[in-house]
């Protein structure tokens, strides 16, 4: 790579962004999912086995196990977690000193903590992917940043460190990993809608929490939906393997692949943090020269080109139309593209088997591990060149400590990461290295690697099964409970929820799928608004005037399974159709046999009232009175509030830093003029290398001189 010092601070930012909105997001929703009143109180899950203190730390990593003696509960600390990890990673943002090290480390520590006690709501796996992305970004950020007068130029190594490449490379093999398995999964699942390439016809009106785009998307014509399939399987199959090319153009177009996938995802599904941290890792593929824009008169200037460099830019010229080639010939071969002139549509089909295709993953699953160890490979190779360019003993003598510490941690990580990657074919998993195996053992409770596969089936191919509970007095005149985000009313228009995730609705989803005995936490649920428990009201409808029972909790509670569908072009003022289907959940009541039987069979029941911690605690009163400030807002008002007001923040500080005055043209040539009385000292020095892209256009760059 040309260079990354840019991709990293806009990897570091990414990754500040992401923790600022997955923790103000969970913030919102603790008092309801893990409140004493809530649906799952967090108590529940950290009770003290009598070990000592720091292997009950090991076995169960939360920092909760210090809220008693800050004289708070399970949930007020969880809520203090949420909000300092949102202020810090605001920080983080807004801070270019706070992007370092020890900041990072506690956004990981804090969101660890948090999924330890998360249970059920937050097993999802984009809370995996932010907790292996946030530990990379504590190998990535330095111990300090320097001020920005000392930063690198572009192109040169002065003030960088030669490992500071490594881990940063840790993140493309993650985004490889995510991306190549998300694909493989779609067809090793055997799932005949993907198989079919008719997956399109359904994701959109299926999805969890769709957009009021999903409903135009669904309607587009079906041969363009079997198309983007086909579009699907190539940037997320045939792509990823170019993450590692030489050639710097094929490393672009593969980046711009995968933001034009995220980008049409983010519009058509409310997805959370997802897609926003998926774009963050793609920045791994990015280097400095991409980034930076440069003058007009910088790519006039032209330098003395050799007969090797100008071999090798032909070089890689052919093997990006190579590469081109093959990608679209395999497209073409194995998915049955045909032009239809007449009907002006595109026709597609799947031209190979099951049995094929796992013949081909079998064969390419420990190549492709082979081709992440020979890139890694090379960057340590590159790592050790650099430091051979150190000057100074002592300064050589760091940064080769630096080197073998960075450098064993990212072997050690990428050797753990194997293990579940190898999941997607169960003979390559079975061929690895004992040793990664036990490694992988050690430290999988910490969640450092994981194992991915997103829409592995598409569910709702006969209709989009809906929950939808139902209240009542008297047991006879029942009135439905609206979401605020799920589907329920026809006549409402799908929401735009993104960045935050109602963890709730979510699960809402996946309940539908299943009898409710598959999803033990709907009985809690059910016995919450049975109670009339403002935290988990306020979780349905966050304005509790809109929610029907708000002046009096039902008596009765039942839930019926509708199967949904888009409302088709002309029916005006309905967004959905319905159908019921059948009784999700019996009609119950507080005391109800069936209802204490269900909560006793999941372990539901308040065994024990939870303790009274914290009534005149400062910080529990202090807690109490941010929450009280905050509950009226609507979580996607206040998560784009923040947003909007760092961009305010940060034009101000665009406008307002200090700015050096611009070189005229003048000093610029004297700058770039031969010296040979200032630059004799360094005469004898070897000159930086020519970034290792592989493409003419690096032969802009200018060589380093010493100042």
């Amino acid at each position: 790579m040309a260079g990354s010092r840019l991709p990293r601070q806009l990897f570091l930012q990414g990754v500040a962004v992401v923790f600022a909105f997955a923790f103000a997001s969970l913030y919102l929703q603790i008092p309801g999912l893990y409140g004493a009143e809530g649906i799952l109180p967090a108590r529940r899950t950290l009770r003290p086995q009598g070990k000592g203190r720091w292997q009950q730390l090991w076995e169960t990593p939360t920092l909760l196990w210090e809220a008693p003696q800050l004289g708070l509960d399970t949930s007020q600390g969880l809520e203090l977690l949420t909000l300092l990890g949102t202020l810090l990673a605001l920080g983080a943002l807004l801070l270019r000193r706070l992007r370092n090290v020890f900041v990072y480390l506690l956004l990981w520590a804090a969101y660890l903590s948090a999924c330890q006690v998360g249970q059920v709501f937050l097993y999802f796996q984009w809370d995996s992917l932010l907790l292996e992305t946030g530990f990379l970004a504590v190998l990535v950020a330095p111990l300090r940043q320097p001020p920005d007068h000392k930063q690198a130029p572009q192109g040169g190594l002065a003030g960088t460190s030669p490992h500071e490449g490594l881990p940063f490379w840790l993140v493309r093999w993650l985004l490889f990993r995510l991306m190549f398995a998300s694909g493989v999964v779609k067809l090793t699942s055997r799932c005949p809608a993907w198989w079919g390439l008719t997956a399109l016809t359904y994701h959109y009106e299926t999805q969890c929490l769709p957009t009021p785009a999903s409903w135009f998307a669904h309607h587009l014509p079906v041969w363009l939906h079997r198309l983007s399939v086909v579009a699907t399987f190539l940037i997320e199959i045939a792509v990823p393997p170019l993450f590692f090319a030489p050639v710097r153009r094929l490393r672009l177009a593969a980046f711009y692949s995968q933001v034009l996938l995220q980008v049409l995802i983010i519009i058509t599904g409310n997805y959370n943090f997802f897609n926003l941290l998926t774009l963050v890792l793609t920045t791994a593929l990015l280097d400095d020269g991409h980034l930076t824009a440069e003058s007009g008169d910088s790519h006039c200037r032209k330098r003395p080109t050799s007969w090797l460099r100008a071999l090798l830019a032909v070089l890689s010229l052919l093997l990006e139309f190579t590469v081109y080639g093959l990608l679209a010939h395999g497209t073409v071969h194995y998915f049955g593209l045909e032009v239809d002139w007449e009907q002006h549509a595109v026709h597609s089909r799947t031209t190979f088997t099951f049995h094929q295709f796992s013949q081909w993953l079998k064969m390419v699953t420990l190549p492709t591990m082979w081709l992440g160890a020979a890139s890694l490979a090379w960057e340590l190779l590159t790592a050790l060149w650099r430091w051979t360019q150190v000057r100074g003993w002592l300064r050589r003598f760091c940064t080769a400590a630096q080197l073998l510490v960075f450098g064993a941690a990212t072997v050690a990580l990428f050797v753990i990461s194997l293990v579940p990657y190898s999941y997607i074919e169960p003979s390559s998993h079975g061929h690895l290295w004992s040793g990664a195996h036990r490694l992988f053992g050690v430290v999988e409770h910490l969640q450092l690697a994981n194992s991915y596969g997103l829409f592995r089936r598409m569910t709702g191919l006969g209709g989009r099964p809906e929950v939808v509970l139902e209240g009542s007095y008297d047991g006879h005149r029942w009135t439905e409970i609206e979401f605020m985000y799920k589907p329920g009313n026809v006549s409402r228009p799908p929401p735009v929820v993104v960045p935050h995730q109602p963890r709730l609705d979510w699960q809402m989803w996946f309940a539908a799928l299943g009898p409710h005995t598959h999803s033990p936490w709907f009985t809690s649920l059910v016995l919450r608004l049975l109670q009339g428990k403002d935290p988990v009201v306020r979780l349905i409808q966050n304005d509790v005037a809109k929610y029907p029972f708000h002046k009096q909790p039902p008596t009765y509670v039942r839930a019926q399974r509708y199967k949904y569908w888009f409302s088709q072009p002309g029916e005006q003022s309905r967004w959905w159709r319905r159908q019921w289907v059948e009784e999700f959940f019996p009609p119950v009541s507080l005391g109800d046999p069936t209802l204490d039987m269900l909560l006793r069979q999941f372990g539901l029941q308040d065994k024990s009232p939870p303790r009274a911690r914290g009534s005149g605690n400062t910080l529990a009163q202090a807690l109490r009175w941010i929450r009280k400030q905050l509950s009226p807002l609507e979580a996607s008002t206040l998560l784009w509030g923040l947003l909007a007001a760092v961009g305010a923040i940060r034009v101000m500080q665009a406008l307002l830093g200090p700015h050096s005055p611009r070189p005229s043209p003048l000093a610029k040539e004297e700058k770039h003029r031969p010296a040979a009385k200032k630059d004799s000292g360094a005469a004898g020095r070897p000159a930086a290398p020519a970034p290792d892209n592989g493409s003419s256009s690096s032969s802009s760059q200018i060589p380093r001189r010493k100042k």
